[in-house]
């Protein structure tokens, strides 16, 4: 693997700053990284947003953020008023391209403060509306640039140097999903970044990357010699991909309402693990062959007719119900929902991956909202033993499976049968498992402090690249396109249930039903917390 250098001194610059992901995840994380000495040497946040903040007014906001997000005994009032001291505020619209040479000036005075050569970072933590703004914005006062910006040339003495031993300045931008609200608007966001930065500069984030556990995909399979042998299709019946929640679109009605679950979930966090599981081991793990995997999954996808969206595609969308003893309003209910809005919350499909290792085995893959529980999960079904010689009490064959929960209690469970103790040949399922809380457990925030510590090591290996985004939305486009048709189906479903009834038709024959996952990942036989 590749050994990136974190700069001695950065800026992360973050547009949005006064918005919900700032104070939610952004901030938080980055508290988490200075306490654990993570960021560089000289190190500083400019906030940037409509809001009419200062820097003296914008800290004690941050601090309120992280005594409600951090998780509990984490939060240290010494060392955020530390942390805190190093975020700065600077009012401005975005979406104005004369408020950037305000945003130039302000940088290189923060520059001269801690000593920084103009190495920059850029959060787009904005609406998706102005993913294509802010890039020709920044390259208009030249923010852009790795290059030099002395009236000789000449570099800072501290500045960075790259791979090639070269020094110049870094600049980097961090792009938050959506990338594109579908294939054609996706493709006009590559070329609007194309012409403003090259490839190495682009961060595409997906947090789901960033969680411990979807990293452990990769070292559960390539890291270990047992399970390599049997992951492929002569030994796999299926495999199933679900991440729900518990949960309606709550303040987000405005956004979700535009959006879906597809393009929320579907095309960017399912697909990431859907390769993940079916990716062919890199030949090194480094940033471009790792996503040069990812890609070729996504290139074997096969294409859907329309016969086979309707097949095998189902949308859902949840209606009102009694759920827990409490009343649960349906989408058409909630705020800034339109009372005949037909955006989905519920997405289940079947998939193939036509290529040498998965020719003919099935992903199952779901999402939901206002599902029973919150679980995010991937299911390896393996194929039956040829002979049936011992059965369950039911009279069946116990299948093996393996399943890798994402969240909550994250952790990995086989399961396989066992020889009940006494008289006769009855088999039972049981289970070996491994929970992360053995290690000492997962830290809060673990996801965007991995991730944002990556982009300044300058580490994209888990960032999406271009040509990943366009060949996702090339699959998923034909479907978004069908369900333009106002005959197209969408079926309600009642809050607090597992989605349309109709989505287990799409599960091949008789054969098997979805799994639906208890809140507990062990001793699930025994109990099912919801």
């Amino acid at each position: 693997m590749n050994n990136p250098t974190k700069p001695d001194s950065l800026i992360l610059v973050i547009f949005g700053a006064s918005g919900d992901l700032t104070k939610r995840k952004l901030i938080p994380s980055l508290y988490q990284l200075f306490k654990q000495a993570k960021l560089p040497k000289r190190f500083a946040v400019l906030g940037l947003g409509r809001t009419a903040y200062d820097s003296a007014s914008y800290r004690p906001h941050l601090d309120e953020s992280l005594k409600k997000y951090l998780a509990e005994g984490e939060y240290d009032a010494s060392l955020a008023e530390q942390f805190l001291a190093s975020v700065h505020y600077l009012s401005m619209d975005p979406a104005l391209e004369e408020e950037y040479p305000k945003l130039k000036s302000r940088l290189q005075e923060l520059d001269e403060q801690i000593d920084n050569p103009a190495n920059y970072i850029y959060y787009l933590s904005t609406p998706p509306s102005l993913y294509g703004v802010v890039p020709l914005h920044l390259a208009s006062v030249g923010l852009n640039r790795e290059e030099c910006d002395s009236p000789d040339g000449r570099c800072h003495l501290n500045a960075h140097r790259g791979e090639d031993g070269v020094p110049r300045p870094i600049r980097r931008i961090i792009i938050e999903k959506p990338f594109g609200y579908d294939l054609k608007s996706a493709e006009e966001l590559n070329e609007i970044y194309r012409s403003c930065f090259r490839e190495h500069q682009l961060y595409r984030i997906d947090h789901f990357l960033g969680k411990e556990t979807v990293q452990d995909i990769m070292a559960l399979r390539f890291a270990n010699g047992i399970f390599e042998p049997l992951w492929n299709r002569n030994y796999i019946d299926r495999i199933e991909v679900t991440a729900v929640e518990n949960m309606g679109v709550e303040s987000r009605g405005g956004f979700y309402d535009e959006t879906g679950a597809l393009r929320d979930m579907v095309q960017n966090h399912l697909s990431q693990l859907v390769a993940l599981v079916a990716m062919e081991p890199p030949v090194q793990f480094n940033a471009d062959l790792f996503r040069n995997e990812v890609v070729k999954v996504y290139q074997a996808f096969r294409p859907m007719s329309e016969e086979d969206i309707r097949r095998s595609v189902i949308r859902g969308q949840y209606t009102e119900s009694e759920w827990k003893g409490e009343y649960h309003r349906g989408y058409r209910e909630e705020d800034k929902i339109s009372p005949e809005s037909r955006t989905e919350t519920f997405v289940a499909m079947k998939l193939h991956i036509d290529n040498w290792r998965w020719h003919g085995v099935p992903f199952y893959i779901r999402t939901g909202k206002m599902m029973p529980t919150k679980v995010t999960e991937i299911v390896i079904h393996f194929k039956p033993t040829p002979h049936k010689m011992f059965a369950g009490a039911d009279g069946r064959s116990i299948p093996n499976q393996l399943i890798i929960r994402i969240q909550p209690n994250e952790g990995i469970v086989l399961k396989f049968g066992a020889k009940v103790p006494g008289s006769g040949f009855e088999v039972k399922k049981v289970s070996m498992n491994f929970t992360y809380d053995q290690l000492g457990g997962l830290a809060s925030g673990d996801a965007y402090s991995r991730l944002l510590e990556d982009s300044m090591l300058g580490d994209s290996t888990l960032f999406t690249r271009s040509d990943a985004v366009e060949m996702s939305w090339r699959f998923f486009d034909p479907i978004l396109r069908a369900w333009q048709d106002e005959h197209f189906p969408l079926y309600g479903y009642p809050a607090g249930t597992w989605g349309p009834k109709q989505s287990d038709e799409i599960m091949d024959g008789d054969c098997c039903n979805w799994t639906n996952p208890c809140k507990n990942l062990t001793n699930s036989e025994l109990y099912c917390e919801l």
